[in-house]
């Protein structure tokens, strides 16, 4: 294949490719201008540089699609959180809106958001919007014309005025506007006041340990506020999409949806495959603290739901709480969130591995965690696949046995609940449109390398 070509590349990389059609054995990628020029097996092309990755394994970049970048700091996370994105294989993440110290909501806050993502970013940057209480339903429209990839909003109140809980009826408004928009809306799908009932009597009792955290949450919480907003989807004919599902009867209730006509999704956060509450909550404690909890006795169920298809993307739910918000004397004290964008790909691969083989765990490495997503937000086809005229974004994996040291993560966090664990991969190099984010384990990218990713398409399937 290679013979044919004869004009000059950038860079070719070497390696085991992972292609939308094909696993491209002693395979190579050629590079020009930021772009996948050409690819095969055999004989590269001649290039101005040649890197050979050997027995390691060619992904396309990850594209995490929940992230809390801006949460703790402001934009100025986005500089350490992207950081960390590239050192984890993750070229483009997909930022949730709700900002420290107020949530993207205008036209005008994400202007100002996309200017800190130029200054600050190591690797590429979409963006989820929201609303607040009080603003024009119209500001939708805008932001939708403005290149947002979704709409977040959330059926419990985390903060008045950066997390605020959105009611009912103004859901309604905002399904409406949505669906002339084109544009998916996603939910924080938890009932306020079953969570809120339920944490007071617990809190009565003096049960105030993680053991705690589940109970507080419980899984009606969570399943009738997810089929409220797949209902209300239904009246609207909106996209709904649910951002974190902890359990299988909630994949279940979107697939049901989803058969009878409804434009419904639902996401997998990836810690819910690999910690359970009942074997990991008495070691980690508020270490594992996220919401929707993690629940106990259903990750082989959970995985069951994606391999029957029910999943439509896994992400990490990364979120940059320093570890002094997690050390509380109350787990209801403790902040919600874990760090998990340099884990992301290590962690999901490894679960796939030990529910298959090395070869398919890439495959679906590929699959869930960089082509789904790209087309979940209408980033494809120039992010999400190995593939003439994309991007030439690359996650290059070594397959081992490496444990998890978090003190060397670059998230200027240094912990993890996953500390420690031992993973099939790690990640090699990564290169972000060509050049090397990542190279022999060092950070090689600098704030700045990042560009804000509009939507690319008018409407998301």
């Amino acid at each position: 294949m290679a013979s044919s070509i004869s004009t000059r590349f950038d860079t070719v990389l070497r390696g085991t490719l992972v292609t939308p059609g094909e696993i491209l054995t002693g395979g190579w990628l050629a590079i020009r201008d930021g772009r996948i020029a050409a690819l095969g097996v055999g004989a590269a092309p001649e290039a101005a540089e040649t890197i050979d990755h050997g027995d390691s394994w060619l992904l396309p970049g990850v594209i995490d699609g929940q992230v809390h970048a801006c949460n703790v700091r402001g934009y100025d996370g986005i500089e350490s959180t992207t950081r960390s994105a590239i050192a984890g294989g993750v070229t483009t993440i997909v930022d949730m809106p709700y900002d420290e110290p107020e949530p993207l909501a205008s036209v005008a806050q994400l202007r100002r958001k996309e200017a800190a993502i130029g200054r600050l970013a190591h690797c590429d940057v979409a963006l989820y919007a929201t609303v607040s209480r009080d603003q024009p339903i119209s500001e939708i429209a805008a932001l939708v014309e403005a290149g947002i990839c979704a709409i977040k909003i959330s059926s419990f109140e985390n903060h008045p005025t950066r997390f605020p809980r959105i009611d009912s009826a103004r859901t309604l408004d905002v399904l409406q506007a949505a669906a002339r928009a084109g544009i998916v809306v996603g939910l924080h799908n938890e009932d306020q006041e079953i969570v809120r009932a339920a944490t007071a009597r617990l809190q009565a009792a003096g049960e105030t340990g993680i053991s705690a955290h589940s109970p507080s949450r419980p899984q009606a919480a969570e399943l009738s506020a997810t089929a409220q907003f797949l209902e209300l989807g239904v009246a609207t004919g909106a996209h709904t999409h649910i951002v974190h599902l902890s359990v299988p009867r909630g994949f279940d209730l979107v697939e049901q949806y989803g058969r009878s006509g409804a434009r419904a999704t639902g996401e997998m956060c990836v810690h819910y495959l690999l910690l359970d509450d009942e074997a990991d909550g008495p070691l980690l404690g508020a270490l594992m603290k996220v919401n929707p909890p993690i629940r106990g006795g259903v990750r082989d169920a959970l995985w069951r739901a994606l391999e029957a298809g029910q999943v439509a993307f896994v992400s990490s739910d990364h979120a940059g709480w320093p570890l002094e918000r997690k050390q509380k004397p109350s787990i209801f004290d403790a902040s919600a969130g874990v760090p998990g964008l340099e884990t992301l790909l290590p962690g999901f691969f490894t679960i796939a591995a030990a529910h298959g083989t090395g070869e398919t765990a890439f495959v679906h490495c590929a699959r869930y965690l960089s082509e789904a997503p790209a087309k979940f937000f209408g980033l494809w086809p120039r992010k999400g696949a190995l593939a003439v005229g994309a991007d030439a974004d690359v996650a290059v994996l070594e397959r081992g046995s490496f444990p998890y040291d978090a003190s060397q993560a670059h998230d200027a966090l240094n912990w993890s609940p996953f500390d420690g664990m031992d993973f099939g991969v790690r990640v090699a190099a990564t290169y972000l449109r060509g050049s090397a984010g990542v190279r022999s384990g060092r950070i090689a990218s600098e704030p700045g390398w990042g560009r804000y990713c509009p939507r690319l398409v008018e409407r998301l399937g």
